[in-house]
């Protein structure tokens, strides 16, 4: 009994801490791929909403994505005098809780956006928000979850 003992607790010192789980800004700084978006929420200030507590879900624009914008779109989006509009573009992509593809596959639904916009989803026919269509889902994180889209959304 004292060797299972032994056993049982060498196994669980191998496991991985709960506080090595990263947040979902942390997650899309590993992914690579939202250098734009990363550069956006920090002008923007909203980073702490972003490593606060969920469950929240992110529907991440790529650097592909803010690359289809209009030139010097970003570039205006990103001055001082524009953050305001800049948070309420970003928020536009953040649901306050949880929207996994599980719970939105083959449905049509809408989700309130934290900048107090309405997204439509629509997943009857693979899976598009508004008119970003999801390239990756359900990416894991500590407080939430990221959906990767392939266009940036603009508040209606």
């Amino acid at each position: 009994m004292r060797k299972l003992a032994v056993a049982v607790v060498a196994a669980c010192l191998m496991l991985p801490a709960a506080s090595q789980a990263k947040n979902i800004l942390e997650t899309a700084t590993d992914a690579g791929t939202f250098t734009i978006l990363l550069a956006a929420v920090k002008a923007a200030g909203i980073g702490p909403t972003l490593t606060g507590k969920g469950p929240m879900t992110l529907f991440a624009p790529t650097d592909d994505a803010f690359a289809k914008l209009p030139k010097g779109t970003m570039e205006n989006l990103l001055r001082p005098e524009n953050k305001e509009k800049l948070q309420h573009l970003l928020t536009y992509h953040l649901v306050m809780g949880r929207v996994t593809s599980r719970e939105f596959m083959g449905k049509r639904l809408e989700a309130a956006t934290a900048e107090g916009g309405i997204l439509l989803i629509d997943a009857t026919k693979g899976i598009m928000v508004d008119e970003a269509k999801v390239i990756k889902a359900d990416l894991v994180t500590d407080n939430g979850f990221i959906h990767v889209v392939d266009t940036v959304m603009v508040p209606h």
